[in-house]
């Protein structure tokens, strides 16, 4: 979306909106972030004028807040490089069995069952009324937040670092729900930044059935996905001039996957039942989320005109992103790799309409970084590619950059 040009006093204010896509949707933005901060050499993604975080994103806005360069992330999370030393966020972290709330939960299942066989020989609650009841006994997620926030409170808690919101140099915000009234708890605003940084990373990236809810002063919280994908208007209420938003989730589109099969070897999809509950299920998720997302997009082009919002996404067409396990830890460095020359692709295919937009701030995209084909995220062994694949790539990309700025040309009067 562009906003209609105006004049400024200093620097841009730029602002980044992080959504969330569990473990994957971390990894994707990793890598696209990665190639963003290589393609914008004016851009400092450590020091914007603020950042908000939902569910996964909640964990990479926060580090970027406390000064953690991107590719640092990348060694941490996804290489788990021994040279990121006590930086290291292993991804077992995220698939710690939740021990305490399965205990707690069985040890309240003789008590339902009795009451339960009560009610129902005294005819008070049917059958299903009674099994009903014994659902109590079910544990509220798999896995355990505690060994996660005590990493990242160690992380944050670093020199030069904070886990108190109120401390850190940059406004950040980090989105819940909360799961009594379902209203959104935007942790770092006033009134709300009295939680460590840590626990509000946990509380917003709480899927529930994955993770137990959060206990933050007497109420409990669960994903801030759950009320809104991005949650931007937290940073466009401050006046930023420009928004960089990334989410990760994106619904597929089969009837176009072809253009990557051939181009990249990848497999196609003819259609997206033909791959049973699972793929409907999460084609299901992802179109609820993301037409959700691009209402509150045209939104705020009616009630932020004065801001420039610049949405990242990962191609529809794309059946790598989509196909990959959404809770994948052992895939992440090939699919990091991926999205951050996915990210270049895309950067190259908007050259000139993103160009336009990032001079009315003062940026600039790199053309020698774009279109330079050694660059690459993490130390892989390069794969063997047909002689024409490279050209016919580029010869894509050139083909959607043309179609993009002649969309945007104005159309002659008659």
């Amino acid at each position: 979306m562009a906003a209609q040009n105006h004049s400024r006093e200093g620097a841009p204010r730029v602002g980044l909106a992080l959504a969330g896509g569990g473990p994957l949707g971390a990894t994707w933005e990793l890598g696209a972030i990665c190639a963003l901060e290589e393609a914008l050499p004016g851009l400092d993604f450590t020091d914007l004028s603020g950042y908000v975080g939902v569910s996964a994103g909640s964990f990479i806005a926060a580090a970027l807040a406390n000064g953690m360069r991107p590719r640092q992330l990348c060694a941490s999370f996804i290489e788990n490089d021994d040279s990121a030393g006590a930086d290291v966020v292993s991804p077992t972290l995220f698939v710690r069995p939740a021990i305490a709330e399965l205990l707690g939960r069985l040890a309240s299942l003789p008590v339902l069952a009795t009451q339960a066989g009560i009610q129902l020989l005294l005819g008070r609650r049917s059958l299903i009324a009674s099994v009903e009841r014994l659902g109590r006994a079910l544990p509220t997620g798999l896995f355990s937040h505690g060994p996660l926030e005590a990493r990242l409170q160690e992380v944050f808690s670093a020199p030069g670092r904070s886990n108190d919101f109120r401390r850190l140099k940059h406004r950040l915000v980090l989105v819940a729900t909360d799961l009594d009234s379902g209203e959104a708890a935007p942790f770092g605003k006033p009134g709300w930044d009295h939680v460590p940084v840590s626990r509000a990373v946990a509380a917003s990236a709480a899927l529930p059935g994955l993770f137990p809810p959060v206990a933050i002063g007497g109420r409990w919280y669960v994903d801030g996905a759950l009320k809104k994908t991005l949650h931007a208007r937290v940073l466009l209420d401050q006046g930023v001039d420009l928004l960089l938003c990334l989410n990760p989730l994106v619904p597929f589109d089969a009837t176009h996957s072809h253009r990557h099969r051939i181009l990249e070897g990848g497999s196609r999809i003819p259609h997206i039942v033909q791959g049973g509950l699972p793929l409907v299920l999460s084609q299901t998720f992802r179109t609820l989320i993301h037409s959700r997302l691009e209402l509150g997009l045209k939104g705020y082009e009616s009630t932020h005109p004065q801001t420039d919002i610049v949405l990242f996404e990962p191609d529809q067409r794309d059946p790598e992103m989509f196909l990959a396990n959404i809770l994948s830890y052992s895939q992440r460095r090939h699919l990091a790799e991926h999205a951050y020359q996915a990210m270049r692709e895309d950067l190259r295919s908007r050259r000139s309409s993103l160009g336009a937009v990032l001079a009315r701030h003062g940026l600039a995209l790199d053309d020698a970084v774009l279109d330079d084909p050694k660059r690459h995220l993490v130390r892989r062994k390069p794969a063997r590619r047909g002689r024409l694949a490279h050209p016919l790539k580029r010869l894509d990309e050139v083909l959607d950059d043309l179609e993009l700025a002649l969309a945007e040309m104005p159309t002659p009067q008659t």
